[in-house]
């Protein structure tokens, strides 16, 4: 069983598809799906428009909004070392990490890339008809650039494609650019899939 994410409008669990099973199109491998229903709000009562399927189709190509700004900390990049036994001192050590041409100490950049449900979740559309949600993965990721321990980020989105994958089964791309605060040059860029499990 997966833990309901505090404030998180959803639960992600591990699961493990099973054969014949239409709702969990990835037989035979280990997923994680995205539990949540139409209508359930997300962080701070905000949710992503629930749209019908032609509604969606014609938002291709279109802005979806932006994040609130978030701060990332160093309580918070020790916590995902923690988690990811990645403990680089660049993460970890302020000391060892100002002798480099950061100047102090990074995010992981996987870290940024793990937030990205919840930074856009308030934006991405929501299908009428969806019974639960597949993280499908990504066509692309490139971190652009360091997140420094302090900064503020938020996530940027635009619909990039909606596509059937077979019936009952929808995958859209989200192409996301996560911002820096006061930089120029973004975090990171990715074309974000996921995969949609409708009536």
């Amino acid at each position: 069983k997966g833990d309901r994410a505090q404030g998180a409008g959803g639960a992600i669990a591990p699961r493990t598809a099973e054969k014949g099973n239409p709702a969990l199109p990835l037989e035979g491998r280990q997923t994680t799906i995205l539990l949540i229903r139409a209508g359930r709000r997300a962080p701070e009562g905000r949710m992503g428009q629930t749209v019908t399927r032609q509604e969606l189709q014609a938002m291709v190509g279109q802005e979806l909004g932006a994040s609130q700004w978030m701060v990332i900390d160093q309580a918070r990049v020790d916590q995902f070392a923690d988690v990811t036994l990645d403990h680089q001192f660049v993460h970890v050590d302020l000391e060892r990490a100002k002798a480099t041409p950061f100047g102090g100490t990074i995010a992981h950049g996987f870290l940024t890339l793990s937030l990205l449900v919840h930074l856009c979740l308030p934006f991405i559309p929501v299908l009428s008809d969806r019974k639960l949600v597949v993280n499908y993965g990504f066509d692309k990721v490139r971190f652009s650039a360091p997140v420094k321990v302090g900064k503020r980020i938020r996530a940027v989105g635009k619909l990039g494609e909606v596509a059937e994958r077979k019936p009952g089964n929808i995958v859209m791309r989200v192409d996301v650019t996560v911002e820096i605060e006061g930089e120029n040059k973004p975090a990171l860029v990715a074309e974000w899939l996921s995969l949609h499990v409708v009536e």
